[in-house]
């Protein structure tokens, strides 16, 4: 009888589930930031601001769930950038990470990293927040409508000298100027 006890038990505990270690914290923050926005590859999801959260579900599946906000709601690039967290962590060996959604808040131009900042202007982009009220005498020109309401400093020779070319970019969420100065086009990450 006691071999069969034995037995069952060694029978039951060849069933139980077997938990896998846990990959590091520095591992998957590591993993994370090396995920580059597809839009802007000079910046990472984490310089963008975008991830929420990261943690460990609490039913104890050992399953890891990223939350992340988009630039906008509609941002074509956010199922793009949710398939390359998922292999980024694949490649640290954590299987089947769950990426959620958040839309609420909305994401906001300030979750973005003062890193980011720097990167964008290095990449020839006006980051969010650069821009500054236009300063012009009074005169009869201030009753026409103007597309320049705000100087936007041009990323490469830092002139205020700027104008808008078009409200949208190369993306929704950056608008087109152009440099007065050294005439060269640039985009500006509106600050939402």
């Amino acid at each position: 009888m006691v071999s069969t006890r034995r037995d069952a038990r060694a029978h039951r505990d060849e069933l139980a589930p077997v938990t896998p270690e846990r990959v590091s914290w520095r591992a998957i923050w590591l993993a994370l930031a090396s995920v580059p926005d597809p839009e802007i590859p000079v910046l990472s999801v984490l310089d963008l601001g975008v991830l929420r959260s990261v943690e460990w579900d609490a039913s104890g599946r050992e399953v890891l769930v990223v939350r992340v906000t988009p630039t906008y709601t509609g941002c074509p690039a956010t199922d793009l950038i949710i398939e390359a967290l998922q292999q980024a962590l694949r490649n640290v060996g954590v299987d089947g990470a769950r990426v959620e959604r958040v839309l609420s808040p909305p994401w906001s131009t300030s979750w973005m990293t003062p890193a980011a900042q720097r990167k964008l202007m290095d990449y020839g982009i006006a980051p969010p927040g650069s821009a500054r009220p236009a300063r012009s005498a009074i005169s009869v020109e201030m009753l026409r409508p103007r597309r320049d309401v705000t100087s936007v400093p041009c990323p490469r020779c830092g002139s205020l000298s700027t104008e808008v070319l078009a409200p949208f970019g190369s993306t929704p969420c950056k608008a087109q100027y152009r440099c007065r100065s050294c005439l060269e086009p640039f985009d500006f990450f509106k600050a939402l």
